[in-house]
């Protein structure tokens, strides 16, 4: 049985300036899955790098609110929403609120640094 707390998770900045805490990854654990999971945050009035992954990504809004951005496109996005994000899209996000703006990412396959490429804006 694989059970992880979202507390004992290490805390880091990922190359886009989102605040990351990783919870599955394939290559870290055990575990029989192709994709990863990680728990995001943006501090209020902070928004993301444009970056671009060379595999698609999910975002699950899970508390507060902001604008994603996504090959050109942007939308309002809150609580309960998921994102769909294709390969290769330049994508980025910002919060709006007056509160941290969570949400989980999932990458599949299973994100690789070397699939991430930050964008000039």
């Amino acid at each position: 049985m694989f059970i992880r707390d979202l507390k004992s998770c290490e805390e880091f900045m990922s190359a886009d300036e989102a605040i990351l805490k990783e919870l599955l990854h394939p290559d870290k654990a055990d575990l029989k899955i192709g994709y990863s999971l990680a728990h995001a945050m943006v501090r209020p009035g902070k928004t993301t790098l444009p970056h671009r992954l060379k595999t698609s990504e999910v975002y699950y809004i899970m508390e507060g609110k902001g604008i994603m951005y996504i090959d050109g496109e942007s939308s309002g996005v809150g609580p309960g929403m998921v994102i769909y994000i294709p390969p290769g899209a330049k994508q980025n996000i910002q919060n709006l609120g007056n509160r941290n703006l969570t949400f989980l990412c999932m990458v599949d396959p299973a994100w690789k640094e070397e699939d991430e490429e930050i964008l000039n804006s």
